[in-house]
């Protein structure tokens, strides 16, 4: 599905910790969250192990509409080649115009800018939209733990998915 033209996707600032915090609050749902509902007071949505720099935002009409958490995921010296993807939303209003798909490929490009050489990420198993955007974008399922989550009642495979750059 081409972009549309009104959407841009952006590097986080500061200023955009409360809109941010809002699109989680507005997107909970078990289907792809592990931690209990947001309940207030809502904590910040940056914080020591996730700065502005590690978010790219997802802009409709000059409207914060998603965004994507980009990190490293460890440390490690030795790991510093890879970057791990550690978060995505997009708003109910927003989905279905290219939006999730346009920070996937952010994310990736950002990664390289980055210069890693592989991008990795989690996603819960029954969770089959996300899954197919990301083996839609190159990604590919390297391992899976069981019934690593209890949720609603359920228990919930964690995939772990990656690729190269």
């Amino acid at each position: 599905m081409p972009e549309p033209s009104a959407l841009r996707i952006r590097a986080a600032v500061p200023a955009d910790g409360e809109a941010l915090s809002l699109v989680d609050r507005l997107t909970w749902s078990p289907l792809h969250a592990v931690m209990p509902e947001p309940q207030p007071p809502y904590g910040p949505f940056f914080d020591e192990r996730h700065a502005p720099e590690d978010n790219l935002v997802a802009e409709l009409d000059d409207r914060v509409v998603g965004y994507v958490t980009l990190t490293r995921p460890t440390k490690l010296a030795c790991n510093r080649h890879v970057r791990q993807i550690q978060g995505l939303a997009v708003l109910d209003e927003a989905r279905g115009r290219g939006v999730g798909r346009a920070l996937v490929r952010a994310a990736v490009e950002e990664a390289r800018r980055q210069g890693a050489r592989r991008i990795t990420l989690r996603v819960l198993g029954h969770n089959t939209a996300a899954r197919a955007l990301y083996a839609a974008e190159g990604f590919a399922v390297e391992g899976v733990l069981p019934e690593e989550f209890l949720l609603d009642g359920a228990y919930v495979d964690d995939v772990l998915m990656g690729r190269s750059l």
